[in-house]
């Protein structure tokens, strides 16, 4: 699978990420799948070009189908920030592949944000990556700004 035609941005993001100032969705999910990380502050040394491109990956689950978002980031960052990204373990199994249970922190960012939280069958039609969006959304336990606009997003509020 290549590349899509335009960076993958929920409508949600648009406002948030500031022409790609904050790092979406999209490049997180991939840095997730892959196993690395790296800073705000390095994502924002790299030319608006390079935060497109990273982007514009797919989404899709199996790390084979698109192998080239890694060794972009590498070289990526090499060139304009000087530094490799860090290398972290993945979780094998995180909570938002499951579709029998709506993980708890997503139920806890419900109830800050006052909504009726998401039914086990609403988050078993949701797609991988809204799952992982949410979860993403939902990992620390303050309010996040962002969750509420997602939900209605994923047609999961009002």
């Amino acid at each position: 699978m290549g590349l899509n035609d335009a960076p993958l941005l929920f409508h949600f993001e648009i406002e948030s990420s500031q022409n790609l100032k904050f790092i979406p969705m999209v490049v997180r999910f991939n840095l997730d799948r892959f196993g690395l990380r790296i800073s705000l502050e390095q994502w924002q040394m790299l030319p608006h070009e390079d935060r497109a491109l990273l982007a514009r990956f797919p989404v899709d689950e199996d790390t084979a189908i698109e192998p080239n978002f890694d060794h972009a980031l590498f070289e990526m960052m090499r060139t304009h920030a000087n530094v490799e990204p860090e290398w972290f373990t993945p979780d094998d199994n995180p909570a938002w592949r499951d579709t029998a249970a709506v993980p708890e922190t997503v139920l806890h960012q419900a109830n800050l944000a006052n909504l009726n939280p998401p039914g086990v069958d609403d988050w078993a039609r949701l797609d991988p990556f809204k799952r992982y969006v949410l979860a993403k959304l939902a990992r620390k336990s303050a309010s996040n700004h962002d969750f509420l606009p997602a939900m209605k997003e994923f047609g999961l509020a009002g």
